[in-house]
């Protein structure tokens, strides 16, 4: 059993800054589960350009309102509190935070590794046999 408080990992090499979001990753591929979790600020009226090859990532939106735009057909999302996307290989998109951050709860699989380090080989561990 893995029980962390969110103020526990904030302020560590956990907790990651980047222009127009920051990350506190709950858990990473060390922590074997599977699959990382990470609680991800995204900045007021930041646009961000995103993708990783070969990741499943679902995030879920627990305040904030802003948007995302797929890159693969141009469609455009609305997203506020209580808005749950899920992107498969990691849909390149474009995620925009409106006038106020956007507080998001984020799982990979394959895990992140570290600070923003991604497992790119395509493997899915919680989908192995």
């Amino acid at each position: 059993m893995i029980v962390r408080k969110l103020s526990d990992v904030q302020g560590t090499e956990k907790h990651i800054h980047s222009k127009g979001w920051d990350s506190v990753r709950m858990l990473l591929r060390d922590d074997k589960m599977g699959f990382s979790f990470h609680i991800t600020t995204i900045h007021a009226k930041a646009e961000l350009h995103m993708h990783y090859k070969n990741h499943l990532e679902s995030v879920y939106c627990v305040s904030g309102k802003g948007e995302i735009e797929s890159k693969i057909d141009g469609k455009v999302y609305p997203i506020e509190a209580g808005t749950m996307y899920a992107l498969n290989l990691h849909d390149p998109h474009i995620l925009r935070a409106f006038d106020e951050p956007m507080i998001m709860a984020c799982v990979f699989n394959p895990p992140v590794t570290g600070a923003e380090v991604h497992d790119e080989t395509g493997a899915y561990p919680a989908l192995a046999d």
